[in-house]
């Protein structure tokens, strides 16, 4: 049997990251290069584009991964993990990185695939200077008129749990009497 027949039967010819049946090929997780099916994952076009391009990204798409990261096949799991590192930013990926279970050595291989180092992350800093995460909780340090509502975001007033706009540094989301808004940067301090 091939790389593909193995694939075929290991996946019940589904895409292991999202379920799909439709245009199926091999991923090599890389830094493997091993031709047999231990180093890959059988993957729908739409998902294999994703993981080569960061750019045609869909977010949502990867909601499946509440799913796949529970595989028993280990380069599942590494895919799962590399793509929930990846949108950590977003918040939900964070709570399912929590939750992956992993065996040291696929923990490795994933890590071994993560590039930390890109000049162009965007990096989201409290007036301060302190850099926020996802998750973290702030505080809001001026009378803030929130457009598009009579809403008044107080200074002094806590916000919980925030999330990361993932395309501009100067802004975060987060709950502020029951309305999601968006906050600037520069009018919040980080609550230790």
């Amino acid at each position: 049997m091939g790389l593909v027949d193995n694939l075929e039967n290991r996946s019940a010819n589904k895409c292991e990251l999202c379920g799909s049946t439709v245009d199926l090929t091999p991923f090599l997780v890389a830094p493997k290069t091993d031709k047999d099916d231990a180093s890959h994952v059988y993957t729908c076009s739409n998902c294999k584009t994703q993981l080569e391009d960061d750019e045609a990204v869909e977010v949502n798409h990867w909601r499946c991964l509440n799913d796949s990261m529970w595989s028993e096949v280990s380069a599942v799991k590494v895919v799962a993990y590399r793509m929930l590192h990846q949108l950590k930013a977003e918040g939900w990926p964070q709570d399912l990185l929590d939750m992956i279970y992993m065996e040291e050595k696929e923990l490795e291989w994933a890590k071994d695939g993560i590039q930390e180092d890109n000049p162009n992350k965007l990096v989201h800093k409290d007036s301060n200077g302190a850099i926020l995460q996802a998750g973290d909780s702030i505080t809001v340090i001026k009378d803030l008129n929130v457009k598009g509502s009579s809403l008044v975001a107080k200074r002094g007033t806590a916000v919980r749990n925030i999330t990361l706009v993932h395309d501009n540094a100067e802004q975060i989301e987060g709950r502020v009497e029951g309305q999601h808004i968006v906050i600037l940067t520069q009018y919040v301090k980080k609550n230790a």
